[in-house]
């Protein structure tokens, strides 16, 4: 039996403002706040695999992307209560995912000192009508072969639509940097798309 059809839940549980949410959403979430493990468990099937799927196109590691999806739900049961409900769940979720996805590849040995060598090169001009290849299981695979601060960059800006004065912030670089480092993410993967024709 799941959880949602525990009818005697208590759906308050700090969660006054959830807008967005369906009921069945709002008991979980709830059950969630009162650390229910089985509510924390079908939360975690539910979401998993894409967030597995975030992380894996931010690290470019199955075993990194594991590791930082393991993080994510640690985080999400400690932080559960901070989800306003001014959002979807997926929405709150992917943002808590992202920033700690960062946070984890920063703690990585050598990370920071990688993404801190292309500073410099401001005046990169880039073209902001580029749009991935239409074939997306081709595209993740491309994905993966970037270098690692390329990958960052392109994954934030091109996939997940950040802007790179955002992407700059969440990274600590320049804007100018994310824009070269997206410009050579594009130009590597255009390359590797006429290599592969």
């Amino acid at each position: 039996m799941s959880v949602l059809e525990n009818k005697n839940a208590d759906i308050s549980g700090g969660q006054g403002k959830v807008h967005y949410l369906k009921d069945s959403e709002k008991i979980l979430l709830a059950l969630i706040s009162q650390k229910d493990q089985v509510a924390f468990e079908q939360f975690y099937q539910q979401y998993a695999g894409r967030i597995y799927a975030l992380c894996l196109r931010l690290t470019g590691n199955m075993a990194m992307a594991e590791e930082a999806t393991q993080e994510v739900f640690i985080q999400v049961w400690r932080k559960i209560d901070t989800f306003s409900g001014k959002s979807t769940i997926y929405t709150w979720l992917h943002r808590v995912a992202t920033n700690t996805t960062i946070s984890y590849l920063r703690k990585q040995k050598n990370w920071l000192n990688k993404v801190i060598s292309t500073e410099g090169n401001e005046n990169f001009s880039y073209e902001e009508s580029w749009s991935p290849a239409p074939d997306l299981s081709r595209l993740d695979k491309l994905i993966m072969r970037l270098p690692e601060r390329a990958r960052l960059v392109f994954v934030l800006h091109a996939v997940e639509g950040y802007r790179h004065e955002d992407i700059a912030r969440q990274l600590r670089i320049s804007t100018g940097t994310s824009k070269a480092q997206f410009h050579r993410a594009k130009n590597l993967i255009k390359t590797w798309l006429e290599e592969d024709s």
